[in-house]
């Protein structure tokens, strides 16, 4: 089974906090679905006939495509290879595109799962963050896209910025709850370089993010899904029983995969994969006949430390058995320098399988690093 990633390179407008490669100008639109396409053609042999499990629109804002532009791109991967009856063909989507007929349109695509965009219920949180939606559309979108019948819903949330209090963060989730969105992706929000909030941070005009403040509202996200019954099945990831994201959990699993698109990463077991984030010198690299990427081989020690980063975050944890499998007697040297975050009580130990418990998911980054070769 392998993956496949489209990122589409456009949005409406920059989120501040925001450092993902895209172009708030859509006038070359026609010419990178062209280009994407044609990379799909060049890239049909990277994933050696694997069947495709998952197929995933990613940026950017994948739904400033037509659903007719969506279907292209699907179609140009079901004629190259062999995609599962059941996979998951998930679209990003902001709710200020997911009006009535866009919806409408997109149920006569493949798409079956939609990944929502909507960080708050509260329009000045929005307005700080600059999306281009309020929240009467973040509700709205959410419903008009349960009406249409899709059922398999994911929201996005942030939490620990300034303007966000407790009560905020907890009305965010009761609204959530209220919605039945099945899977929830809720992130601390971080202050990334170049971009315009890291510009205010720097020019005092606006205080930093408080890492207390992050840590606590964690606390209370993992409370309230629990109270809910969903499982926090990876770190920044939560859904009711069964309701994983196939295509993310393959990520944190080692599946492989194939990116398409500028700036977009792939992943083939033995090497990872990533394109130039630009625009105009990816369409014109395509175009002629090129991939515009570069390469990385993968040593013993990056794949001990990829398994060890992607595993020790979710639910399933790191089996010491599969380390075992990648260098032979590294997972005794794993326990040894994982014995201060067990005195800790950061993580605890399953049979073959090293887990984060609840405080140590605060430091699961910490962690992770303190356990690489």
């Amino acid at each position: 089974m392998a993956g496949f990633y489209i990122h589409i390179p456009f949005c409406k407008q920059a989120c501040h906090y925001c450092d993902f490669h895209f172009s708030t100008s859509v006038k070359y639109k026609d010419e990178m679905l062209h280009a994407l396409i044609k990379e799909i053609q060049l890239q049909k042999n990277y994933l050696n006939g694997e069947t495709i499990e998952t197929i995933y629109f990613g940026g950017g804002t994948p739904s400033v495509l037509e659903a007719g532009e969506i279907s292209r791109i699907i179609n140009t991967i079901t004629e190259l290879h062999t995609v599962a009856s059941n996979a998951e063909i998930t679209l990003e989507a902001n709710p200020d595109d997911l009006n009535e007929a866009k919806v409408k349109a997109l149920r006569k695509t493949d798409v079956n799962r939609f990944s929502i965009g909507i960080q708050s219920f509260f329009d000045d949180d929005l307005i700080w963050m600059n999306r281009a939606h309020r929240s009467n559309q973040a509700e709205a979108s959410v419903k008009r896209v349960q009406d249409a019948g899709f059922q398999n819903i994911t929201a996005d949330l942030i939490y620990g910025y300034p303007l966000l209090s407790d009560t905020k963060w907890k009305q965010n989730l009761d609204k959530l709850f209220e919605l039945s969105i099945p899977h929830v992706s809720a992130y601390s929000m971080t202050v990334e370089p170049q971009t315009a909030l890291a510009a205010f941070i720097n020019k005092k005009k606006q205080p930093p993010m408080n890492d207390q403040q992050s840590a606590a509202q964690f606390m209370v996200l993992m409370q309230a899904m629990t109270d809910h019954g969903f499982e926090h099945y990876e770190i920044s990831n939560f859904c009711t029983p069964g309701n994983y994201s196939r295509h993310n959990s393959n990520y944190w699993q080692g599946v492989k995969y194939l990116g398409i698109g500028p700036s977009a990463h792939s992943y083939n077991s033995e090497a990872r994969q990533w394109n130039i984030a630009n625009n105009a010198k990816y369409m014109q690299e395509i175009e002629s006949g090129k991939l515009p990427a570069e390469t990385e081989e993968l040593t013993e020690e990056n794949r001990l430390n990829e398994y060890i980063m992607t595993s020790i975050r979710t639910i399933w944890g790191l089996n010491l058995n599969r380390l075992n499998t990648i260098a032979k007697g590294s997972a005794d040297e794993l326990q040894k320098a994982a014995r201060s975050y067990f005195d800790k009580e950061w993580i605890i130990q399953k049979d073959d399988t090293i887990l984060l418990t609840p405080t140590g998911k605060l430091y699961a980054d910490n962690i992770a690093s303190g356990l690489f070769f």
